[in-house]
């Protein structure tokens, strides 16, 4: 009898990899190898890496260190934008033996028979990223209540301090009928909510003539899915269409991601941002005149090249100034090969620490001012996880997690909930 031969797989960085770590995953189960959890021994391990930040590198080189402290005799895999971008510096971190870059992460079983031909080599596949052209299709599963659907790869903006043109390659997308093909697979799985992945989705159609919001249209159709959310759109590409058919869709939520990176319009020119703060705002005032109890996600980095004292002011005072929901703050990294490396002042590193810290702040206060709006009403909740303490939680339509005292019956459920905000967070009760 042979034995299936095992693999555990670790993600980092965005919703985009996750997909992607599921596609291989479910790859590798049809040729033979079976998927254990990361933290078992394994005769593999595949580790898909982010580079966005120096933080994400050292993440990633965390996790090799620990799946080789854990099974030295394991083949260990990593894929991702770090391996795309550095995978010199990958194969000096004892325990590795694949390096795959962007051209080869869907291709690790033959990649895994090519390095046993060769011995113990390290093997390292790697490609000049304008050779990745093919867009290749990921969704999720592993979560069975939400499942992370790439419809968009690459990037063709060139914004100064960002490398992921160079780790993922020019824009370009699947057709819609194979999105909703995607999206009717993941309905007949029992899935409830899908989550539209990509690097620039609202660039979407680039490379077939379609638009992403005719996309959403036809996702809208999908029998069985009864939630779709947009992971992250662009201000410029987010347009008044697409903000007016998610207030009437049927499946498409409430909720918003949108990148700002920075409130200054100084900053953002030396960012080579596509827009301005006052075209942010608008887009902001536009979603709530539309849907009013909408969430409004925005991303922001610190600590950029050219952020005075003075511009990281007013990019504080102008996030504050916003109806927006949460903030996801970035505190910026030097990264190889990119604009910003020219760019004066620097920021010192304990500034930027101590402007991470006050637009953490800021997030909780605009977080908690949100949330505390939905107390004594009734919010729809997918329920989706068990917690040690025996309570379940999900999401609202509007993003906000609530936790409830429920049984196991209405897990992957959407049910009408009585939402009560105290200090220990949004508590619910089924009506």
């Amino acid at each position: 009898m042979v034995t299936q031969k095992t693999v555990g797989y670790y993600t980092l960085g965005c919703k985009l990899n996750y997909a992607e770590t599921d596609a291989i995953a479910r790859t590798m189960e049809t040729e033979g190898y079976a998927r254990v959890k990361f933290s078992e021994v394994a005769d593999y391990y595949v580790i898909n890496t982010c580079s966005v930040t120096e933080a994400a590198n050292k993440k990633s080189r965390y996790m090799i260190r620990k799946a080789y402290a854990r099974s030295p005799q394991a083949t260990i895999i990593i894929v991702g934008c770090y391996a795309q971008l550095k995978p010199d510096e990958i194969q000096k971190i004892p325990g590795v033996s694949l390096v795959l870059g962007a051209l080869d992460k869907f291709n690790i079983p033959d990649k895994i028979k090519e390095f046993e031909q060769l011995g113990s080599q390290t093997l390292i596949s790697s490609c000049e990223i304008s050779q990745v052209s093919l867009f290749e299709s990921s969704y999720s599963l592993e979560e069975r209540t939400r499942s992370f659907l790439k419809v968009q790869d690459g990037c063709d903006y060139n914004c100064s301090y960002c490398t992921i043109p160079q780790a993922r390659g020019k824009s370009r997308n699947a057709t819609i009928a194979h999105c909703v093909s995607q999206a009717q697979d993941i309905a007949q799985a029992g899935v409830k909510e899908i989550v539209l992945t990509g690097i620039n989705i609202g660039d979407f159609g680039r490379t077939t003539g379609e638009t992403f919001l005719e996309l959403l249209q036809q996702l809208d159709t999908v029998q069985g899915i009864e939630r779709i959310r947009i992971s992250s759109i662009e201000p410029n590409l987010l347009s008044s269409e697409i903000i007016q058919f998610v207030a009437q869709s049927r499946v498409c939520m409430p909720h918003f991601h949108i990148p700002l990176q920075a409130g200054s319009n100084a900053v953002l020119a030396l960012m080579r941002r596509r827009y301005t703060t006052e075209l942010f705002a608008h887009k902001i005032n536009e979603i709530l005149r539309y849907i009013p109890h909408a969430a409004i996600g925005v991303d922001v980095i610190v600590g950029t090249p050219g952020e005075t004292d003075e511009l990281f002011e007013q990019s504080y005072q102008f996030l504050a100034s916003l109806p927006i929901s949460y903030l996801h703050v970035f505190t910026y990294s030097e990264r190889d090969n990119t604009d910003a490396l020219n760019i004066e002042p620097k920021v010192p590193t304990h500034i930027r620490h101590t402007r991470s810290i006050a637009m953490h702040e800021l997030s909780e206060q605009l977080h908690a001012s949100y949330v505390a709006r939905f107390s004594s009403t009734i919010r729809p909740v997918l329920f989706e996880s068990k917690q040690k303490n025996g309570m379940f939680t999900g999401y609202t339509d509007t993003y906000i997690k609530v936790s409830a005292r429920i049984s196991e019956q209405y897990k992957n459920t959407i049910v009408p909930v009585f939402l009560d905000y105290t200090a220990h967070g949004m508590i619910g009760t089924i009506v």
